[in-house]
């Protein structure tokens, strides 16, 4: 575990991998509070009206048992992919469990997933079974016939349309003698979560059980190392994403800090306040989008009791200095900033207590990551030199490759570097600083431009609430900078706002990134990560 430290230098000093031979998700997450305190607090459920539910270790551990009992006796095997498509729950918990006690992958998807994302990744997978609710029984209803290694579908809902019910399930493998935990190694795989699809067809990055302890030290750094005395912990981010499983769920349960499940139709600023000074929230993860979103909300720390909250992290997408500044000034916190993607998570990171926090930037290496930027030909970019992100293998974090397409993981990799497609540049104190994704950069008269720093500085402007620049053809200088903007309550759309508007980012921007045309819209299109699809908007589909 990485231990507190004052400074960066520590932190990096002292630790060590410490991976064991053997080595099970389940075991490590439920079985180490579970058997000394079954009654420890694991999941917050919080109901519509919002009564809250506690579900404890023991009960994870009882249901968990249970479920991957019933699952095996309707032949679910070692690395079977087990679909879990639920909001967030304590359902969604148990399910993952069970999966990894069974030594089958688990495989979370997302609610807000449509028809042809299920069945793309359903079948891509071969996914065996799936637990799921009502809603998720009516998208499957119409998906099943093309989907025939689905066997078994499982509702928490009860049987309907051709599902199980997951109580019945449970009860049986209560009756079943005793099930034992699947012994598993660290490499043997566990979880199969596909790339969010910014950039063609969504790929299944499969990872290992090791991927877990992989993720602890940028958890502990990015969330300002909390300890099993904090808690609860909650994010607004969908529990299929990685920035949800594994940003928040899993180490915080290893920690055992409690979690907070609250399903939220949309994100809503003030709910999202309310929920973290009702419930005395300690640490909450919110993406970019969510936080830019809170800004909107006057005085938060005036009108919401916010006293407990101690840290809040942030990842999926930069940051920018803008709100940065923000959560400092209007919450009185220094975002725990981090980096990672699908197949190798939280390898940059901020810390306020180790003194790594730097307005623009998403922190350091973590410890026990060897991160680079690198040059087209490979060898290291000089300082603020732009050049793409690059993490060593080997390393825990890192995927053990995409679900049946070899070739395309082998491209990923280079002189033992994997390369991670995004823009960044090193400053000279080793803070790294993303510029965006290759797909996003600007190419404008011989100028290579991302699009962080065009929309932070949109967001400063009074009426902008969210903001996007993308580039478009242009027969002179290749392409040109087009900004989307999403006004904040109280601002009507016109031809004076938009002027006003980019008037205000020349005088601020550098002369070739200011945009040249704007476009108002009600909302941006994104993924179920909460990033925004820029290639939408420059394709003219969103």
């Amino acid at each position: 575990m990485l231990q507190p430290a004052a400074s960066y230098d520590e932190l990096t000093d002292h630790f060590r991998w410490e991976i064991p031979e053997r080595y099970n998700i389940a075991a490590d997450v439920c079985d180490r509070w579970a058997i000394p305190e079954p009654e420890r607090p694991a999941i917050l459920e919080v109901a519509l009206d919002g009564t809250v539910a506690t579900i404890t270790h023991g009960a994870l551990r009882a249901r968990s048992l249970a479920l991957a009992a019933g699952l095996s006796a309707r032949g679910v095997a070692p690395e079977d992919r087990v679909a879990v498509l639920l909001p967030q729950s304590a359902h969604v918990v148990v399910a993952h469990l069970a999966a990894y006690r069974l030594g089958a992958v688990a495989l979370p998807l997302a609610g807000l997933f449509g028809a042809d994302a299920l069945r793309y990744r359903l079948a891509d997978s071969g996914a065996r079974a799936i637990v799921t609710d009502a809603a998720g029984l009516a998208k499957l209803a119409p998906l099943r016939e093309a989907l025939p290694d689905l066997t078994l579908v499982v509702s928490v809902d009860g049987p309907a349309d051709g599902a199980e019910a997951l109580s019945e399930i449970e009860a049986e493998g209560q009756k079943t003698k005793k099930f034992e935990t699947c012994v598993t190694g660290p490499d043997d795989p566990a979880l199969m979560i596909y790339t969010s699809g910014t950039t063609g067809l969504a790929k299944g990055a499969l990872h290992g059980h090791r991927v877990l302890l992989g993720h602890m030290p940028g958890f502990l750094m990015m969330h300002d190392f909390p300890g099993p005395t904090d808690g609860p912990v909650w994010t607004p981010s969908d529990w299929a994403w990685a920035g949800g499983l594994l940003n928040v769920v899993m180490p915080s349960l290893r920690l055992g800090m409690a979690v907070v499940a609250r399903p939220f139709a949309r994100f809503e600023p003030e709910a999202a306040f309310r929920l973290m000074a009702d419930l005395w929230v300690s640490h909450a993860f919110l993406p970019p989008t969510a936080l830019r979103m809170l800004r909107a909300v006057a005085a938060p720390r005036e009108r919401f009791d916010l006293s407990g909250l101690r840290n809040i992290a942030s990842a999926g997408e930069a940051l920018g200095p803008e709100t940065f500044a923000w959560a400092r000034d209007a919450l009185r916190l220094t975002i725990g900033e981090a980096y990672g993607q699908t197949e190798c998570n939280l390898v940059l990171a901020a810390c306020r207590r180790a003194g790594v926090a730097r307005p623009g930037s998403t922190g350091r290496p973590v410890p026990g990551h060897r991160v680079a930027v690198l040059r087209a030909d490979g060898s290291e970019a000089g300082v603020d030199e732009p050049g793409e992100i690059a993490v060593k293998a080997p390393d825990p974090v890192l995927f053990l490759g995409y679900w049946n397409q070899p070739e395309a993981t082998a491209k990923k990799f280079r002189d033992g570097w994997w390369l991670t497609g995004d823009t960044a540049r090193r400053d000279a104190d080793g803070y790294v600083h993303f510029v965006g994704r290759e797909d996003d950069l600007i190419t404008s008269a011989a100028y290579r431009i991302g699009p962080t720093e065009i929309e932070d500085c949109l967001l400063r402007h009074p009426a902008v609430a969210l903001a996007a620049a993308v580039g478009v053809p242009d027969s002179l200088r290749t392409e040109i900078v087009k900004a989307f903007v999403v006004p904040r309550e109280g601002f009507t759309p016109s031809d004076d706002l938009a002027a006003d508007i980019l008037a205000f980012a020349k005088r601020h921007l550098s002369a070739h990134e200011v945009p040249r045309s704007l476009d108002f819209r009600e909302t941006l299109p994104m993924t179920t990560t909460g990033k925004i699809i820029r290639r939408a908007l420059r394709d003219g589909t969103a």
